[in-house]
């Protein structure tokens, strides 16, 4: 497939976080600009990548959610490897030195520009696994911190392993937002039973009330915005256990619920 608006940029370094799950960055082309939250289209030519030896010309493009600032001088995009696609199976030969293809055109909408002013007390961001992404560049701005009171970012992966970000989640109020919103950050573990903290699936800590328990506070219709991203499944059923807390759908600007939509 080939994409008018790509252009080649090197990679510049890789971060591995575990067998399956990776970040990498890459140069940032002159003057390409997106707003936090947003995602692009990747694209990824065999042949561009040195430990492949591959004579596959195709370039396939995919859709990545930026990891990084805004004003970040590079790139960021966090990955999960899925043995048999198209797309990751071979992302995951990638060094520092190949290229990738970036559309410089940004797409989405899982952005704070969404919502109406004033804006809700208390922000909410709901991820499991590379869903975190969007979050991690919205909380790398200083608007977040400033327009808030309160932010919560829950996240869910399978194992402690998978936790990926953690040191640098920890620094992010101290960073970006010192005088700003307080900040609770939830990690949530399902298959390591000996995890010390949440284990259950996030549809159900909100059914049953145990999320609201953990963090000391209530989502709150006239309060409340909840950003959902991550595994389609859990996306869709976190939106039917907060549509049953009376909580709606983000519209033009108003209701709760916001969520990406990649195509």
């Amino acid at each position: 497939m080939s994409d008018s608006n790509a252009v080649p940029v090197a990679v510049t370094e890789i971060q591995q976080w575990a067998d399956t799950l990776f970040s990498f960055k890459i140069e940032r082309p002159n003057g390409f600009k997106f707003t936090a939250g947003q995602f692009v289209r990747l694209g990824l030519k065999p042949t561009d990548i040195t430990a492949l030896q591959s004579d596959d010309d195709e370039t396939i493009f995919r859709a990545y959610s930026v990891v990084s600032s805004p004003y970040d001088e590079f790139v960021e995009f966090f990955s999960v490897v899925i043995p048999d696609g198209a797309f990751t199976s071979k992302l995951k030969f990638l060094q520092v030195g190949d290229k990738l293809h970036l559309n410089t055109t940004p797409f989405g909408y899982l952005t704070l520009t969404r919502y109406q002013k004033p804006l809700p007390k208390d922000l909410w961001l709901l991820a499991t696994g590379t869903g975190l992404a969007p979050f991690l560049s919205i909380l790398k701005t200083l608007e977040v911190w400033q327009n808030y009171q309160q932010i919560y970012l829950v996240y869910s992966t399978r194992t402690k392993q998978e936790l990926a970000y953690v040191d640098k989640i920890n620094q992010l109020k101290s960073i970006y937002g010192e005088d700003g919103a307080d900040f609770s950050f939830v990690p949530i573990v399902t298959r390591d039973k000996d995890f010390d903290g949440l284990t259950d699936r996030l549809p159900k800590l909100i059914a049953n009330g145990e999320l609201e328990h953990f963090v000391k506070a209530k989502f709150d219709v006239n309060t409340s915005q909840i950003m959902l991203c991550g595994n389609p499944q859990m996306v869709e059923d976190t939106k039917e256990a907060l549509k049953q807390r009376g909580l709606t759908m983000n519209r033009r600007g108003e209701g709760n619920i916001a969520v990406e939509n990649y195509w």
